[in-house]
């Protein structure tokens, strides 16, 4: 959630910038407010698009970094490869856990929406006032000893002090806001606000839409009237507002200047509107960063071919022969490989003390004929259902028998990993049994639990019981996440 809400930033940005540095300062103002409602929008959907074909595009090192891989070095001999098995995920609850990330954003979202409600309740004064004109699309209010000219939706507001002509004028413009219902661009960043209140874009945003309204509403009076009568009548009109942002203010005191000088500035020739063509390349640039970024790590299913080719690298290493159906397994790897151009996995965590026990009867699991099976997981068919099955009662025991009161005791939070490594023997026992964690108490836990294993069905090899190294990963997670 944390990169979707920054990717979200940098996107408005991206789009803001772009606005501020090309085009504002055109006359194109419908083009302009179209731009302000949809780019907010589009960068909410940015950072959900992935578009495989564009991943392809950038090498994987541009994004995250050039990285080179060295072999591993072994000191003391090479370790033995061991099968590696599906985490195991323990979890246990502590109390009552405070998300303090949660709380403030519930905070900011409930103050934003207090201060939406109290400028309501202004607004909501005003419409007690009385009315002198109503229909279906214009209701006009007039303010008793007020000189106040603003829109909201299809109301507008006249102080009583304002003369004839000044109503007149006034009304013109206000009429534009109406017609174009403004007010909805506003509450929609209103909205906004609320959702987003710690994104000080959507602020920005607010206010360059609501200097666009008095741009657009200016240009629309302007041909009906002369410029210099309407510069005077904005100059010389003494400025009465309510700090309501989500009305449409006449006489707003920061947005004469701009709103003049935007009257003065000649009509944007045609050939300015392939500024926004510029909108193009920003987008595609987002979208290849969203997916590039997308799967920078190996998919779990992939990472067991590479484990597969360095087990049997080992075993003709080791002088094994291979088979007829293991050589045509091997090509098949070696395909799928070179289809997704994947990179090999990054060296794993250094290896378990090697153990005195004699391995010589132990084969890599690659190449096993007959996997080692737990109880209950015999009478399968295949190697790789009773792999599965193994596999899931392994994970079912752990998490059964794992002390999980372990967390209260030794003060543990957040999640603690723990690396287990052990032996199924030729005999189906459990052998060589050693963790690694941050804290002692796990690894003896860990070594503990494994130890108790139940007996099984030692995997084979040219009809021989052979030995068979597993490694187990375990993710203790105690209260909330990381």
């Amino acid at each position: 959630m944390f990169e979707y809400i920054i990717q979200v930033i940098v996107f408005q940005l991206g789009f803001l910038l772009l606005y501020e540095l090309l085009l504002k300062k055109e006359t194109f103002f419908t083009i302009n407010r179209l731009y302000l409602l949809v780019t907010p929008l589009v960068s909410l959907l940015l950072p959900v698009l992935k578009f495989e074909s564009l991943a392809t595009l950038v090498p994987a090192e541009s994004i995250a970094g050039l990285q080179v891989l060295l072999p591993e070095v072994y000191i003391g001999g090479q370790p033995e490869a061991s099968q590696v098995l599906p985490a195991v995920k323990l979890a246990v609850q502590q109390g009552l856990q405070i998300n303090w990330w949660l709380v403030t954003y519930v905070a900011g979202a409930v103050l934003s929406l207090m201060l939406l409600i109290k400028k309501y309740r202004d607004l909501n004064h005003l419409f007690r006032f009385r009315r002198i004109s109503e229909d279906k699309e214009l209701r006009i209010i007039e303010v008793p000893n007020s000189k106040i000219a603003c829109t909201f939706y299809k109301t507008v507001f006249l102080g009583d002090k304002l003369s004839e002509a000044e109503k007149q004028q006034i009304l013109s413009h206000e009429l534009v806001h109406v017609k174009q219902r403004h007010s909805l661009d506003l509450i929609f960043f209103e909205a906004l606000k609320i959702i987003f209140w710690f994104n000080p874009l959507v602020y920005i945003y607010q206010s360059r839409i609501a200097v666009l309204h008095e741009f657009i509403a200016d240009a629309n009076v302007v041909k009906t009237t002369t410029k210099r009568s309407y510069y005077e009548q904005l100059l010389n009109t003494a400025f009465n507002t309510q700090n309501i942002s989500f009305i449409n203010q006449f006489f707003n005191h920061s947005l004469i200047k701009k709103r003049i000088s935007m009257l003065q500035k000649s009509r944007s020739k045609t050939i300015a509107k392939y500024k926004y063509l510029f909108v193009l390349p920003l987008l595609f640039m987002m979208l290849t960063y969203v997916s590039c970024s997308e799967n920078r790590e190996i998919d779990e299913k992939e990472e067991p071919i590479y484990q597969q080719l360095t087990e049997i690298k080992l075993a003709v290493q080791e002088g094994k022969e291979l088979s007829l159906e293991e050589k045509e397994e091997l090509f098949e790897i070696m395909k799928v490989v070179m289809e997704t151009e994947r990179p090999p996995m990054p060296p794993s965590p250094p290896p378990f003390e090697k153990s005195s026990t004699d391995n010589s009867n132990s084969v890599p699991f690659g190449v096993i004929e007959d996997v080692p099976v737990f109880q209950g997981c015999k009478d399968l068919s295949s190697n790789e259902e009773r792999k599965k099955c193994t596999s899931n009662k392994i994970s079912q025991f752990v998490n059964k028998n794992f002390d999980t009161s372990i967390a209260e005791k030794s003060g543990l939070t957040g999640v603690n990993r723990i690396i287990v490594q052990f032996r199924i023997d030729e005999t189906g026992n459990i052998a060589d049994v050693k963790a690694r964690a941050a804290r002692p108490e796990l690894q003896e836990e860990a070594i503990r639990v494994i130890s108790e294993l139940p007996k099984m069905q030692p995997g084979k090899q040219k009809g021989e019981n052979i030995s068979v190294m597993y490694s187990l990963p375990i993710v203790f997670q105690v209260g909330g996440g990381e």
